[in-house]
């Protein structure tokens, strides 16, 4: 059935998701995430984003900021939001009465309303190699948690922050996957912080960095999690048929070498995009409809990786919509699941018979901050760019990978 066009104008009154291609099973979505990035100057109204969440069976909303035209819009809704606090925030952060200021206007005052359930304090911050930077992540994640105490707010909220998987000094095969020496002495103090208030470690995985730098050796059916033979892992004698559980299992070994086993891993971004440069290989709609709908029925199917098949995947897609002003190559403007007039960019399985409307055009609703006082962050650019300054460090780290991987289908 032909996707509908998303109108603005009118509102409709009813979303409803038709099975096509993909088995999304009401009782198997609970666990799909998106990001929803706002880098842009033409995006629907927030109100007129809730059908377009619900529409993917997405349950979980991960913003790069605490918006308050968001937080509003969905309030009274079933999903559950992750809001971020921007690397350029870090250094106030560590203050905790700015903490506390910051947590009573952007997260308690929308809640019960709005359901936020975790801050992320910065983005890939220790692959930035920062000192300054990476010196400040832990005290504002401290002063963060504090602040959430005293306002009696921590058994609701947690606090965490987000990884670049480029953390990973060896990722490929899994089982060897270990933290860069460099960052071990940083990351132990935030593996013992997320171990003690009980908040997951996140990682931003992108299999498409993989491809594009190495597209006549990777298996573009393995990261598509198309059907192909897999590779077997020598060290753990574990079949991986897709290179994102292999990288998600990956960090499960990290995390063990240092002692952290049983910490919980998310997936806070990983998406492909539909569209790019020349040299930008693999960046295509079918491609991308490939990744995104193959790794939404995997959710739904709540299949673990073959390390932790029992463990909930818990994954968040890389994004909601085309961002028409991010900088960098043209796969950053492209890695949106809805074009900001509503409509999808590329048949994920499944099709939207109507939506709702009514709404104007805006931007990323940074002019309605009054909760918030001067000089304290609503908004924040941390993500600015996935391939610029993050490329380069994924693909250091899938270097090594892809050389492996291709040694090692020698050896089957």
């Amino acid at each position: 059935m032909e996707l509908r066009r998303f109108g603005f104008e009118q509102c409709g009154s009813f979303v409803l998701l038709l099975v096509s291609g993909l088995l999304l099973l009401p009782v198997m979505v609970s666990s799909i995430g998106v990001n929803y990035g706002q880098i842009a100057n033409n995006l629907p109204a927030p109100e007129n984003v809730i059908p377009l969440v619900k529409a993917i069976g997405a349950t979980k909303v991960k913003l790069y900021d605490a918006s308050p035209k968001v937080l509003r819009a969905f309030s009274n809704t079933s999903v559950e939001f992750i809001v971020g606090l921007g690397n350029e925030y870090l250094a106030k952060m560590k203050s905790p009465a700015c903490a506390q200021e910051w947590v009573k206007n952007n997260v308690q005052a929308y809640l019960p309303g709005t359901k936020i359930t975790s801050i992320f304090v910065g983005n890939e911050v220790l692959t930035f190699n920062d000192t300054s930077l990476s010196a400040n992540l832990l005290p504002a994640m401290q002063s963060v948690h504090t602040a959430l105490v005293n306002l009696g707010l921590d058994k609701q909220v947690a606090v965490t922050t987000a990884h670049s998987l480029a953390i990973l000094e060896t990722s490929y095969p899994p089982s060897s996957g270990v933290f860069r020496r460099d960052l071990v002495d940083c990351l132990v103090p935030i593996l013992d912080f997320h171990v003690k208030i009980g908040s997951p470690f996140l990682i931003n995985a992108y299999p498409y960095f993989a491809y594009k730098a190495n597209p006549k050796q990777v298996s573009l059916d393995f990261v598509l999690f198309q059907p192909n033979q897999g590779i077997l892992d020598p060290g753990s004698n574990l079949h991986y048929e897709n290179m994102l559980f292999a990288q998600i299992d990956a960090v499960y070994y990290a995390l063990a070498a240092v002692g952290y086993k049983k910490l919980p891993v998310h997936i806070s971004e990983t998406g492909w995009p539909s569209k790019g440069d020349e040299d930008e290989a693999g960046a295509t709609p079918e491609n991308a409809k490939k990744y995104n709908g193959n790794l939404i029925k995997f959710i739904c199917q709540k299949k673990g990786t073959p390390l932790r098949p029992s463990s909930d995947l818990n994954i968040y897609v890389f994004a909601l919509f085309n961002e028409n002003m991010k900088p960098g190559p043209t796969s950053e403007r492209n890695y949106g699941l809805f074009k900001p007039d509503g409509t999808p960019v590329y048949q994920l399985g499944f099709s939207i018979n109507d939506a709702v409307g009514n709404g104007t055009h805006g931007t990323s609703g940074t002019s309605d901050v009054q909760p918030t006082p001067p000089g304290f962050p609503t908004t924040s650019t941390g993500y600015l760019s996935i391939s610029s300054a993050k490329e380069r460090s994924h693909r250091l780290g899938f270097f090594s990978a892809c050389l492996s991987l291709m040694l090692f289908k020698l050896l089957l």
